[in-house]
């Protein structure tokens, strides 16, 4: 933890307290008091940008038991997530859905807890929409 963050507003979630994606979005969720997230992760990063009950300045996002939810996002949890993206996806994506599940299946790419935090690095220091300012503390 850095001196800056301590000043910083502070939103906390415990990876001790889910197993799968679904828990993971309840738990994210419970942020959220003006929303609920559904799961999707092109909302989660919409989520990221604010009005949605995050802090309107820069912020804290403290992953508590990060580990456990590295294990609990991983490739087996990946690979039920793409089936799922699968069965409902726009027939122009299917290829490429197709081809990440069939790397998942080997235990290759991304995983969803790597998807997430690049989501969320991706709104904090030298990020893409780095203004969000949301530094990500994996503990």
């Amino acid at each position: 933890m850095t001196n800056q963050s301590d000043a910083l507003p502070v939103l906390s979630i415990d990876g001790a307290s889910f197993v799968d994606f679904a828990g993971f979005v309840r738990e994210f969720s419970r942020l959220l008091p003006d929303a609920t997230w559904n799961g999707n992760l092109d909302a989660f990063n919409d989520i990221l940008h604010e009005g949605f009950g995050t802090p309107e300045t820069q912020w804290v996002l403290r992953w508590l038991d990060s580990d456990a939810s590295r294990a609990a996002l991983g490739q087996d949890a990946t690979v039920r997530w793409l089936e799922q993206i699968l069965r409902t996806c726009h027939p122009s994506n299917r290829a490429d859905v197709e081809a990440r599940l069939r790397g998942a299946r080997r235990g290759q790419g991304q995983t969803l807890f790597d998807m997430i935090v690049e989501i969320i690095r991706d709104h904090g220091p030298r990020g893409e929409d780095s203004e969000n300012g949301i530094i990500l503390e994996l503990l």
